[in-house]
């Protein structure tokens, strides 16, 4: 039996594929290729290009792999974005969804493991941030992942559909052995900006406030390796297959680090100078925003394996370091081939 692994091309995806993979799971990748990259996916793992709205494709995904499980990625994903263009994430997101859970229902795939957001609790009104917390999102990316957790709720309800919606807080770092990362254009996550500086691929990296009410004014945020992830999405999966019952769960290390500790963190480990710039705050950036992950470690059983922000960091330099253009102009990734 396969996996189905949507935008299995894109960052947190691949790196997903790659840890199943390494678990000795079979993968089916589906990806439209518009943010991920072919090079980030193993030549042996079947490959499908191709759009979630192409119902004709996803039947013949499901008619010519013996898939029994699905992992869903594939999204657009920039907050700031998703604010200007609301109407193409709706339809890239939900209506996206929309038509994969169908013909998934057409097919007789029944498990699900959903790629959801911290986006889907807006401004917190308790920290660490509990599953049962209240969900009103600030923006149309974190009010579209929260209409697929609906869309699947009442797919439970009527068709039997069963899954696990997982609430993560800031992705970060890379495979401890490098041979794949993050790529993004234009990059939007703090660890790579402030390491594109380090490579002198920006002249600084922009602090967005200073007048915070944390320890040194800046914005708190949860880190989590990309790696650790991949395991809670394995170890979700299992958990569907073991119960049979639905769920949510927060994914993040239970601990903030701020965006000065960060900086300051980045220039420990590449041991370059990178220049710090205050700008102005930027609309709708909470103070602080920190997972509770207890649930998910009494019900999955996770526990992250790279808690320390300095390790993170490691990963991410050693790809950033020698990936500077990330996967632009390579051939096969070294030990995907």
């Amino acid at each position: 039996m396969a996996i189905l692994v949507t935008g299995g091309a894109g960052y947190i995806g691949s790196h997903t594929v790659l840890y199943l993979r390494e678990k000795g799971e079979e993968v089916i990748v589906f990806d439209n290729l518009q943010k991920g990259h072919r090079e980030a996916v193993m030549n042996d793992v079947p490959f499908y290009e191709g759009d979630l709205h192409d119902s004709a494709l996803l039947d013949t995904v499901f008619s010519e792999n013996n898939i029994d499980a699905v992992i869903h990625f594939a999204a657009n994903s920039l907050v700031g974005e998703s604010v200007t263009d609301p109407i193409s994430y709706y339809q890239n997101n939900v209506s996206g969804s929309l038509n994969l859970v169908d013909r998934m229902v057409k097919n007789g795939v029944t498990n699900i493991v959903f790629s959801s957001t911290a986006a889907v609790y807006g401004e917190p009104e308790t920290v660490p941030i509990q599953e049962s917390d209240r969900t009103l999102p600030t923006n149309p990316y974190g009010e579209t992942k929260l209409a697929i957790e609906r869309l699947l709720h009442w797919a439970d309800q009527a068709y039997g559909l069963k899954s696990v919606a997982l609430r993560y807080f800031n992705a970060a770092g890379a495979d401890p052995k490098g041979r794949i990362g993050e790529d993004h254009t234009p990059e939007s996550h703090l660890i790579p900006i402030i390491l594109e500086s380090a490579l002198g691929k920006r002249p600084y990296i922009s602090v967005f406030g200073e007048d915070y009410d944390t320890e040194d004014g800046t914005c708190i945020r949860d880190y989590i390796h990309v790696m650790d992830l991949a395991d809670a999405h394995y170890r979700a999966l299992e958990k569907l297959k073991r119960t049979n019952e639905s769920g949510v769960y927060n994914l993040g290390n239970g601990k903030g680090f701020s965006v000065k500790q960060v900086i300051d963190t980045c220039r420990a480990v590449t041991g370059r100078t990178i220049e710090a710039v205050t700008s102005p705050r930027r609309a709708g950036d909470p103070a602080i925003l920190i997972a509770s992950s207890q649930k998910a470690k009494d019900e999955l059983d996770w526990i992250p394996k790279y808690p320390d922000v300095h390790e993170i960091v490691e990963h991410a330099w050693n790809w950033h370091l020698n990936h500077p253009n990330g996967y632009a102009k390579e051939g096969s990734v070294d030990g995907l081939k």
